[in-house]
């Protein structure tokens, strides 16, 4: 009896050390669509936390350069960004075998986004509950895959903190001219003041100063007829008239709402106002490189590489933009046409807080296409889903250029832009997003690995 008990305590224990062996080498699986699901929750949430557009571009940014670092020290394919981002110092290497390239990734991309937005909560119940899953499938490896993202993450926390975004927090509000009628005014309903005034004191990735890409000053305010000014500012009342006409089957209006991403709308209901929240510009971008990551059938790390690499042209794409914004401080048309021309005139789109010139959208969607054009190519055509979940339907187009070229028109039809803002931001945006992927060497080439072993 005691040698059957024996044998059975032996199998017993045996079939135990199976068990837990076997759970314990079950490889966690991680995919491209878990990145792209990071991607979008954090989206979600600055959209809940109404970020500024801006803003929200260096969160893109920090969020997904540290999920590229963490893949750019196991992945072959891709090299690290320190030395080539401003300031940015080589992140630490791992130390175990067990290290699980993606979710250490994912772990660090989520370490920096939760530090970055408002509602914290609402990415740490997302996160808390994909960790939970990985752990349970081999808890070893997760955990040395999760200490390793957060060292990483450690290390871009540490960079991030000098870029002057701190400092900008406390810097004073922007001061308006009232006494100059070419100046950029508050505008209804809510009159916001000028949001990020300084945002072009922001420490740039690739660029090396915010004026670099310095585009040429705006046409001069003046009500002339026949001025270059008066020309455009009529151009926007008149196509503003003309789709009044026929608002529910007109193009122009649903090419406007499709691109509005102004998070910053405003709705007046009798004495109460309430805020309708939106997706960024950036945001919008954002969405476009998983549309183009999934129909490539992209993998992780290519995946990362595609939104690190649009992230970081869009950031720098802001804080050139919003130099010039500061700079040339124009006044937006509807405050000029409602002044001279129609009182009760309003525009299409909401007009958003900050100065007219350049097109904000015109520059970081030329600088986005530039960047996605250099790593999926020229014709790449694509349905556009993103606005889906803000009641817009899907539109389709030939490729990112001709995207961008109808997201920097649709600030005409939608009445906040003169067409020199936009055709000027739309060079600007292409010519900083070319030197975005000419001064980043993200991926080794065969070239470049036939002269390295050389």
């Amino acid at each position: 009896m005691n040698s059957v008990f024996k044998n059975f305590t032996i199998l017993s224990c045996c079939l135990l050390l199976f068990i837990s062996c076997s759970k314990e080498e079950k490889e966690i699986v991680v995919t491209a669509d878990d990145f792209h699901t990071a991607n979008e929750h954090i989206s979600k949430t600055m959209v809940h936390d109404i970020f500024s557009p801006p803003v929200a571009s260096r969160v893109y940014a920090y969020s997904n350069i540290a999920a590229y670092e963490v893949m750019a020290q196991f992945d072959e394919n891709y090299q690290s960004l320190s030395g080539q981002l401003t300031n940015l110092e080589e992140v630490p290497a791992p130390e175990s075998d067990l290290t699980n390239p993606e979710v250490a990734a994912i772990v660090a991309f989520y370490d920096i986004a939760t530090s970055l937005v408002f509602s914290e909560d609402k990415v740490t119940i997302k996160s808390d509950s994909l960790f939970t899953k990985w752990k349970n499938t081999n808890e070893r490896s997760f955990k040395v895959s999760e200490a390793y993202g957060k060292r990483v993450a450690a290390h871009i926390k540490d960079w991030l903190k000098q870029d002057n975004y701190s400092e900008t927090r406390t810097m004073p509000k922007f001061s308006i001219l009232t006494d100059d009628e070419s100046r950029w005014q508050p505008t209804p309903p809510s009159y916001m003041d000028g949001i990020e005034p300084h945002w072009m004191k922001i420490r740039p990735f690739v660029i090396k100063e915010a004026d670099q890409f310095k585009p040429a000053p705006p046409p001069e305010f003046s009500m002339e007829e026949g001025s270059r000014f008066h020309t455009e500012l009529m151009e926007v009342y008149n196509i503003r008239e003309k789709i009044a006409k026929d608002e529910e089957n007109s193009e122009e209006m649903a090419i406007a709402k499709f691109w509005d991403c102004n998070p910053y709308v405003s709705i007046l209901r009798g004495h109460l106002m309430f805020a309708t929240k939106k997706i960024t510009p950036g945001g919008h971008w954002m969405g476009i490189v998983k549309i183009a990551c999934q129909k490539d059938e992209a993998d992780f790390s290519k995946s990362v590489y595609a939104y690190s690499k649009t992230a970081i042209a869009i950031a720098d794409g802001f804080i050139s933009c919003w130099d010039e914004k500061y700079r040339s401080n124009l006044v937006r048309p509807e405050t000029i046409i409602n002044k001279y021309i129609d009182e009760n005139w309003t525009s299409v789109l909401q007009t958003p807080p900050f100065p007219e010139y350049t097109s904000g959208h015109s520059v970081i969607s030329a600088a986005a296409a530039t960047a996605l054009t250099d790593i999926f190519g020229d014709n790449f055509a694509f349905d556009d889903d993103t606005e889906v979940d803000y009641g817009l339907p899907v539109r389709s187009f030939e490729s990112f250029n001709k995207a961008s070229q109808e997201a920097a028109n649709s600030r005409l039809y939608g009445g906040i832009h003169y067409r020199a803002a936009i055709e000027v931001g739309l060079a600007q945006g292409q010519d900083l997003g070319k030197y975005v992927i000419d001064n980043l060497q993200m991926t080794k080439s065969t070239e470049n690995s036939e002269l390295a072993s050389k």
